[in-house]
């Protein structure tokens, strides 16, 4: 079921997007070359804590997940595309990309968002591909309207990214979120014009692009979370939480 959000529960949002920001912003400054995934795991979870906020991610049951997600941060390295579980012996290197995939929850409401940055200096096909994804998210943030489709989201984003021969990962999406962290609709980062789920003001969705530097298809690790590009080429995600409005999408996760 689609939830439209009251007028109250939005507000929430917004301070809870804003404080989101704020959290991924520090997290990100920390990033660099002998750092651990888990210290910054550590330290995202110290933050928000800080705040009065709960992690939104951390002991989440996803469906067909053998275990609950076992950190507060999602920490995705090269090939990995997505929720990357923080550990003390990953060790970021000179040349890596790493995806920051985080949520809280603000006085019982979701937000999500990600971010993929550099570690120290990367080579410029890597700069490239962290330049088309963020690119790409905002594409399909301008298309995200009242009285549009999901489809028209998923269109645009796959109409920019042919421009550059990347995969999209089709088995993963963006979603609703707010009073759970994955709600209805579905957003995948592919589809048809005027196909899907009529958008209305009120909605509030994550959208998140991954894109492959190589194929589109991925694989599943053995830690029963982490996603994988299935030709070990590198990728990069971004995402943000937007509210639906009558005109010009509001993004809710903007620092």
């Amino acid at each position: 079921m689609i939830i439209i959000k009251t007028p109250e529960e939005i507000e929430i949002m917004r301070e809870g997007g804003k404080r989101l920001a704020e959290v991924l912003n520090k997290v990100k400054a920390k990033v660099r070359p002998g750092i651990s995934t888990k210290e910054l795991d550590d330290y995202a979870f110290r933050l928000v804590k800080e705040m009065g906020d709960r992690p939104a991610f951390l002991n989440y049951q996803a469906d067909g997940a053998g275990r609950p997600y076992p950190a507060s941060l999602c920490v995705s390295v090269e090939d990995e595309v997505v929720h990357g579980i923080p550990k003390t012996g990953r060790i970021l290197k000179e040349g890596d990309i790493v995806s920051l995939d985080f949520g809280i929850v603000h006085r019982g409401l979701f937000t999500d968002s990600a971010i993929t940055v550099p570690v120290g200096s990367i080579s410029p096909a890597k700069e490239k591909l962290l330049r088309a994804t963020e690119e790409a998210l905002y594409v399909g943030i301008d298309a995200a309207r009242g009285g549009k489709k999901v489809g028209d989201i998923g269109y645009a984003i796959e109409s920019f990214v042919k421009t550059y021969k990347y995969g999209i990962v089709d088995i993963l999406s963006g979603h609703g979120v707010g009073r759970e962290l994955h709600e209805d609709p579905y957003v995948p980062n592919f589809g048809r014009k005027g196909t899907g789920e009529l958008l209305k003001p009120g909605q509030t969705l994550a959208i998140e692009p991954m894109l492959n530097m190589g194929v589109k298809e991925v694989i599943f690790d053995d830690d029963g979370w982490t996603f994988r590009t299935a030709d070990g080429k590198p990728s990069a995600h971004f995402e943000h939480t937007i509210l639906i409005t009558d005109g010009d999408p509001e993004i809710l996760t903007k620092a």
